[in-house]
């Protein structure tokens, strides 16, 4: 029995000591109360909060079959985009009564696979962000507990789609309403479907408007990344780029300012995501922007559909979230040839 400074929690068979009944007893008394007689579930509950008793949520989960908690995965927790839809998952799954546990991939679709796995046995579900998985992988994942994804679409398991690609052809028109005809995509990872979409998008409003872009990387998506891709683009000879992610813009405007390349005099320089401190570059940053933190929150809605099928609201299986150009600092006229 738990004693004054015993530092081990209470169990259920502590309880059952002190009340001089079953393990079993305790355990229906405090999960299913009405199938224990009324005295002997008052002494129970009172010997449970002599005890200090907190309930064990791996062993609620079993005998509930729900754990109240949902996974939220992201591919690197210190990219700046992910903190507004943390944030929106977040606010989103407390006002359901439900915790998050937040989990960091690193940018890996080994630990992706092993973090959902992990998470079935303590998790109800999972929303997964920008995944890495092969579709094949998250369609057999989705058959064992309910996933919904961010910016990854696959059919068969729901998603919410940030609407970059469209705002790709928003920033193609801004650059050539600017006088700029070579025009280069810095890639994101290979195993990025947004990144790939992007990239179709674009290739397509190019062949449309008659104008030059070409396809440079892939890179990471971290400023680590930016020198790498501002000296590529150099290199290539064009005068405009539009970038995967905020971050790799912003290590591009770094070391093209080491380079004495002018921006937007020299080269013009167009991000993604408008994250936080996109506004405060040198120049601000020219970005594409979208609801990231409605995005959290409506994925949490939409998986919260797939838990509760009787609680109403209806069931999507693919949500689109608009995105807009914000022009900055960061894009200019094209330089005149020499």
């Amino acid at each position: 029995m738990q004693t004054a400074g015993t530092e081990r929690p209470a169990t259920i068979h502590d309880i059952a000591a002190m009340c001089g009944v079953a393990a079993s007893t305790v355990s229906r008394a405090l999960s299913t109360p009405d199938r224990v007689n009324i005295r002997t579930r008052a002494r129970i509950e009172a010997a449970a909060a002599e005890l200090n008793y907190t309930p064990n949520s791996q062993a609620k989960a079993l005998s509930s079959g729900r754990t109240g908690a949902v996974g939220v995965l992201v591919p690197d927790i210190t990219n700046p985009f992910y903190f507004d839809l943390i944030r929106g998952t977040q606010l989103q799954l407390k006002a359901a009564g439900y915790t998050q546990l937040l989990v960091d991939t690193e940018e890996s679709d080994e630990v992706e696979a092993s973090s959902m796995e992990q998470l079935r046995k303590s998790a109800d579900g999972i929303i997964v962000t920008a995944s890495r998985l092969s579709d094949e992988a998250l369609l057999a994942a989705a058959a064992k507990i309910p996933i919904v994804t961010i910016n990854r679409d696959v059919a068969g398991v729901p998603a919410v789609v940030i609407d970059t690609p469209s705002a790709t052809s928003q920033a193609l028109d801004h650059l050539i309403s600017l006088g700029h005809t070579r025009i280069a995509y810095m890639a994101g990872p290979l195993t990025s479907q947004s990144s790939t979409l992007r990239w179709n998008a674009l290739a397509t409003a190019a062949e449309d408007r008659g104008v030059e872009v070409r396809r440079l990387g892939p890179f990471a998506p971290k400023t680590q990344s930016g020198a790498a891709a501002a000296d590529a683009a150099v290199h290539s000879g064009v005068t405009a780029c539009i970038a995967f992610n905020d971050l790799i813009a912003i290590g591009m405007l770094q070391r093209l300012r080491e380079r004495g390349i002018r921006v937007p005099e020299d080269m013009s320089v167009v991000g993604c995501d408008d994250i936080f401190g996109a506004d405060f570059c040198n120049p601000p940053l020219t970005t594409m922007a979208s609801p990231i933190e409605q995005a959290g929150r409506v994925s949490v809605s939409m998986l919260l559909a797939q838990l509760n099928p009787l609680a109403g609201g209806g069931s999507r299986s693919r949500s689109l979230m608009p995105t807009h150009l914000t022009v900055r600092g960061s894009t200019g006229p094209a330089p005149q040839p020499v």
